[in-house]
Formats: structure tokens, sequence, C-alpha cells
């Protein structure tokens, strides 16, 4: 779970130290539910847009942080929620023991254990992640610049997943952004931000202040801005993750159920969280 925080596919890689093969599998599938850090800009600068303006200069950035914190503990909690449910139902078993062994105590080799990182671990997931986002990258500057009828195919998916959206309290780019973003969570805000500019190409706007005009004069409220954190929270990870799961797992199965099972529970809290805003507001 502490290795999701920096790459749910280093978390899922992490795994390998559960000897129960039941465990081990529940332990990948719950693992996005920790922020990695490409989904830690987004909740950041939403959380100091939205919820950091509700208070003084003084102690915006105090209150934006203690949000971000608390999605943080939400997803930790909802890891455990899953985990135990997951343990009553698919993945019924007996609990074992955890035994970590300690090699001997050596000297260590810092030469080494850079080279073996760089080599093993980081080139490997690198890799990966340069396969599934080079593909991904062509599909979504098609999308942005395919016309059909002065209406580019991003703009005609947006609109098809609008009703879902408005269903929980987002809107139909957001969902789209999502959805293209699978290669890498980092993307999802850019292009948020070019659907809403209709640029055709991801932008990087560094003024958090003009990401928050471009986000208000679209149509975002508090209730929006709380449902893209939540979303971005605990829907499916990115698609490193999901590859790195099968090849842990040995199956495709058990990927897809890492990607259904965060999807549906993202989508399940926001239409709640919708819901209980429209009763009291």
């Amino acid at each position: 779970m502490c290795m999701g925080f920096g790459c749910n596919a280093a978390g899922v890689i992490g795994c390998r130290i559960i000897n129960s093969t039941r465990e081990k599998i529940i332990a990948m599938i719950t693992n996005c539910f920790v922020p990695c850090n490409g989904r830690f800009p987004i909740l950041i600068t939403i959380s100091s847009i939205f919820i950091g303006s509700l208070v003084s200069n003084k102690y915006s950035s105090i209150v934006s942080t203690l949000v971000v914190l608390l999605i943080i503990i939400f997803g930790i909690i909802f890891s455990l929620l899953i985990s135990k449910l997951l343990s009553k139902t698919l993945l019924k078993g007996e609990s074992s023991s955890f035994v970590l062994e300690l090699p001997p105590y050596r000297k260590p080799q810092f030469l080494k254990v850079i080279t073996r990182s760089i080599f093993d671990k980081t080139i490997f997931v690198l890799g990966r992640a340069i396969a599934v986002a080079a593909p991904a990258g062509i599909v979504i500057w098609l999308m942005s610049n395919i016309f059909i009828a002065d209406t580019n195919l991003l703009t005609y998916v947006a609109n098809f997943l609008d009703p879902l959206g408005k269903l929980m309290g987002l809107d139909g780019y957001i969902l789209t952004a999502f959805l293209l973003g699978l290669p890498a969570n980092e993307i999802v805000l850019p292009l948020i931000l070019m659907s809403y500019l209709a640029n055709g190409e991801l932008i990087n706007i560094e003024n958090v202040e003009s990401i928050g005009e471009i986000l208000i004069a679209n149509g975002w409220t508090i209730l929006t801005a709380i449902n893209v954190m939540i979303f971005s929270l605990l829907h499916f990870p990115c698609s490193t993750t999901l590859i790195t799961i099968k090849k842990e797992s040995g199956s495709w199965k058990w990927a897809a159920l890492g990607f259904v099972i965060p999807l549906i529970c993202g989508i399940l809290v926001c239409i709640i969280t919708n819901g209980i805003y429209k009763i009291f507001v």
C-alpha cells in the first residue's frame, strides 16, 4: 500500500512478498485505491482551486492540504473495506500468517543497488508505460482532430457519456478525460482543459488561477470538484498497473477485475455524493 503512493504498478510488484495467492490478488486489486503520483497533481490542484478558495489566503493552503489528506485516508479505508468484501465473496479462504525472511546483514553495495534498481525495475516499468502510452497518444490526437459535421470524435464520446456524468455530478468531458487518461493519470486534467478549450492538443497551464477560471466557466461547482477528486481516487488504475496485475497474477481475469471494481466503486460513490448534495443544498 505504501509503495502505491509512489506508483501503483510498483505497489502491485511489491505484493510478491505475500505467500498466499488469494491474499496477493486481493492486495493487487485494491492497491489502486491508494493515490499514486499521477493522481496527486489533480487532487492538489482541484483542492487548491475550489476548497482553498473558501477561506482566507492565510489558511487556504492548510485547508486544501487537509482535504487532500482526508481523501487519502478515505482511499485507505476504502481499500480495507473492498479487501474485506473480496475475502468474503470472490476470494474466500483462510487467512495466512505473514512471514518475511530477513537475509543476513551485509554492508550495502550502493553501486550494485542503483544499477539493479535502474535496469531491473525502473527501465522495465517505463518500457511498459511507453508501449501503452504511445498508441494511446495517437488515439487521443485522432479523436481530437477528426471532425464529423464540424464536431470532433472527442465531443461525440463526451455527449454520449454526459447523462452518466450528470448523474455522478460531473459531465461527459470529465468522464472522457478519465477514459482517455488510462495510459497515465497525469494527462487527465490537461485532457479536461483541452476538451473545454477545443484546442485539439494537450495543454499544460501552470497558473492555477487560469485553470480555475476555465473550469468555473464550464460549469464546475464545489460539488463537481469534490466528485472529481473522489472519482480520481477510486477510478481504475493506469494501463501500466493493469498490465502488471496480469503479469503478476498470470491472468487477464484479475486485471479486468482490477479495472471494473474501482470503476464501479467510483461511479457509485459519486452518484451517492451527488444525491446527498441535491437533497441538502
